[in-house]
């Protein structure tokens, strides 16, 4: 059997791994439009810094990623125990995250009426609302002050979204499973704790695990799935439009070349998915269409260890009512070792988003100058960096707004009129590398029936 997977990032490149290991037999071509694959998974060493362009990492707390790193005879690399330290900025100074209820107390990150509202969780009633925002959730639950200091740059440090339009139950379903079967998050944790006593296994309300790359960079994982894939990989390869002859599907290339395939997988961004199908089903083009990628930029900046205070941990967010420019920067030197030459460290800032989509695509010497700005009021940098770089994505992180478990069910309803053709990547059910990976296994299986 023929089939065809358009797209050739981490959801596509894995998934064509997983089937080829299920059945080997299978005639695969990897579909990739650009000269490299990968997609936000893009890693430069230049000048002795390495430089992620978006994608800096995965959790070690799912097992699918670890061994698929293992069959590629990879050697995974977690992040320095400095790295646990995460601080937030706020009324102008850096806040160190409390990691334990006894440090959560002692902090003055919230005013004492902050943590005192968040321990009255406890006596607040179950919701009802089946699709919630992310920031009624926490105002409700935490209280409006652990929600603008807490939650707010939590979700702009994973999603770079908005979290008065962000879905609860698609953003962080395992916060809303908790309330729905326990009515508490305190409830929850003191029932879990209680479980894990037994079981031995750690637990919490986040997803929890160990962020872990790899000496060289995530770019590493690609490189051994484009070498494990060879000549089934196509890159320089734009799908422009699909079709149905008889049995099988007709993919129409920008070179004008088309191939006939008996399934299709269409791993690709939403909003490219949505022009490939526009002329073969208009309704599942309009669903796909609907998802929103706000635009982001990454700035990176070495410095000499001399000129700078040197700074301890994983780095920082910053809540969007501090009225900053940037979303937070990561310390990547003192997460990863081989980030930064000898002497000099490596920092990553973030800009743009959900609440600010243009200001990522300004001119790169603008960023620059801008997040120079920022780190000289927040961190009191005063030197010219040694070193500088500047990636600006202008279709970034998909968005799972309110009603996004809806429009999944209709793009599921309507791609199951068409037998041999599927969907995959980040866009649907998880924005990150796990997620993308745990979704291919399973789509693996669902294609072979092995």
């Amino acid at each position: 059997m023929r089939l065809l997977i358009i797209g050739g990032g981490i959801s596509g490149l894995s998934l064509a791994y997983f089937l080829l290991e299920r059945d080997s037999t299978l005639d695969i071509i990897v579909l990739e439009s650009e000269k490299r694959a990968g997609g936000k998974i893009w890693t430069d060493r230049m000048d002795g810094f390495l430089c992620e362009s978006g994608v800096n990492g995965f959790l070690d707390n799912r097992p699918r990623t670890l061994e698929l790193t293992a069959k590629l005879g990879l050697f995974p690399l977690r992040s320095s125990e400095t790295a646990r330290k995460r601080y937030i900025f706020s009324e102008r100074r850096l806040h160190l995250l409390p990691e334990s209820p006894s440090a959560f107390f002692s902090s003055n990150l919230l005013s004492l009426y902050g943590r005192l509202r968040i321990i009255y969780e406890i006596f607040i009633p179950k919701g009802n609302q089946d699709d919630e925002t992310l920031a009624n959730f926490a105002r409700r639950r935490l209280g409006r002050e652990a929600y603008e200091k807490l939650i707010d740059p939590m979700a702009s440090g994973v999603y770079a979204g908005d979290p008065e339009t962000m879905s609860l139950r698609s953003c962080f379903p395992r916060i809303y499973e908790l309330e729905k079967r326990y009515g508490s998050l305190i409830k929850a944790m003191l029932k879990l704790q209680k479980e894990a006593k037994k079981t031995g296994k750690k637990v919490g309300p986040g997803p929890g695990g160990i962020l872990t790359s790899f000496h060289d960079g995530m770019e590493v994982i690609i490189t051994a799935l484009r070498k494990y894939l060879a000549e089934r990989l196509r890159t320089s390869s734009r799908v422009i439009s699909i079709d149905r002859k008889a049995n099988n599907y007709l993919v129409y290339l920008s070179d004008n070349s088309k191939v006939e395939a008996e399934s299709v997988v269409i791993a690709t961004p939403a909003h490219v998915a949505s022009e490939i199908v526009k002329n073969f089903d208009k309704n599942l083009s309009l669903a796909l269409d609907g998802i929103f990628y706000p635009s982001i930029s990454v700035v990176c900046l070495g410095f000499k260890k001399e000129k700078i205070r040197q700074p301890d941990g994983f780095g920082f967010l910053v809540p969007h009512r501090e009225g900053r420019k940037i979303l937070g920067t990561l310390w990547d030197s003192s997460v990863f070792p081989n980030r930064a030459p000898e002497g000099y460290v490596l920092f990553r800032s973030m800009l743009g988003g959900a609440r600010a989509s243009e200001l990522a695509m300004q001119d790169g010497n603008r960023l620059i100058t801008i997040v120079m700005d920022e780190l000289r009021n927040i961190m009191d940098i005063k030197a010219q960096p040694d070193f500088v770089k500047v990636y600006r994505h202008e279709v970034g992180i998909p968005q799972y707004s309110v009603g996004h478990v809806k429009r999944l069910e209709t793009i599921d309803e309507v791609v199951s009129r068409h037998a041999g053709l599927y969907l995959t990547g980040n866009s649907y059910r998880g924005i990150g590398v796990n997620d993308c990976i745990e979704n291919s296994y399973i789509l693996s299986e669902r294609i072979t029936g092995k």
